[in-house]
């Protein structure tokens, strides 16, 4: 090491004065006048001998240790931002967390379990279907999980095949099977409102193709349905059967009971209005 380099790196370990700082009698080093610890030290160096360079200090090592938690702590709230603007578009959807539940849906507490054992459920592939009448909360309770496990900075989708089918209408066959791909490869794929898509030959063949390449992919499925289980179990032809029994086969079906709450929702703001009218 060259002696400009010495210099340089003494230069460098100079320590950053404060006006409580104060030199020590006993070693004539000085000390941070906030947490009394040195800001210089002694260490010898060949041609220099034993020479006063500044350290960093106790307030000091906790404020930088503290900095970086900051930074870490922003870097991993906008990466968390960014996943959820990526996997749930729909801002309502983005609202849907634990925190927010009312605790009227009792199905809720499996909500919470399948976010506890998450990697549980991601190891064996199991997905949910979540069926029952409209308003009763299914789409609830699929954002929750989804919301969750971005919380955790796992990224998830929330799609419906309406969605699906409209984007992969305007792309070639090598695009749309990258975007398929693209959207098998989250670590948790929820479809709302599944059957609600068109029902021609060519969307039934696309919704087969997203269903059976999420099959295929190993990763848990979630589906939201206004479709009876019955009406999954019996499908009027073959088309609907591959698919359902794809669905079937990968999601373990949970009932949603009770009465439509957006109908209840909106009879309470109706009658908001009247009062203010």
């Amino acid at each position: 090491m060259t002696t400009t380099h010495l210099d340089n790196l003494i230069e460098a370990a100079t320590p950053i004065l404060c006006d409580s700082d104060y030199t020590k009698e006993t070693d004539g080093l000085l000390y941070c006048g906030n947490c009394h610890t040195p800001k210089q030290c002694r260490v010898d160096l060949p041609g220099k001998g034993a020479i006063v360079v500044g350290c960093i200090c106790q307030c000091r090592k906790e404020e930088t240790v503290l900095e970086e938690q900051r930074r870490e702590e922003a870097h991993r709230l906008a990466w968390i931002d960014t996943l959820r603007r990526d996997g749930i578009p729909d801002s309502t959807y983005q609202s849907y967390t634990f925190d927010a539940d009312d605790g009227s849906q009792p199905q809720m507490e499996k909500a919470r379990h399948y976010i506890e054992y998450w990697e549980t459920v991601r190891q064996g592939n199991c997905g949910l279907l979540l069926w029952g009448g409209v308003g009763t909360g299914k789409s609830f309770f699929a954002a929750c999980i989804a919301n969750a496990l971005i919380d955790q900075c796992i990224s998830a989708k929330m799609t419906n095949f309406a969605t699906i089918l409209n984007a992969l209408s305007g792309l070639y066959s090598e695009e749309r099977n990258r975007y398929v791909a693209r959207l098998c490869g989250y670590p948790l794929l929820v479809i709302d409102d599944f059957g609600m898509e068109r029902d021609t030959e060519y969307a039934m063949e696309q919704v087969y193709h997203v269903i059976d390449s999420r099959y295929r992919s190993g990763l848990p499925l979630l589906v939201t349905t206004n479709l009876p289980l019955k009406s999954l179990k019996q499908p009027p032809d073959i088309a609907h059967a591959r698919i359902y029994s794809r669905v079937l086969e990968m999601c373990a079906p949970i009932f949603f009971d009770g009465t439509d709450r957006r109908t209840a929702n909106a009879a309470e703001k109706v009658s908001a209005l009247r009062s203010v009218l």
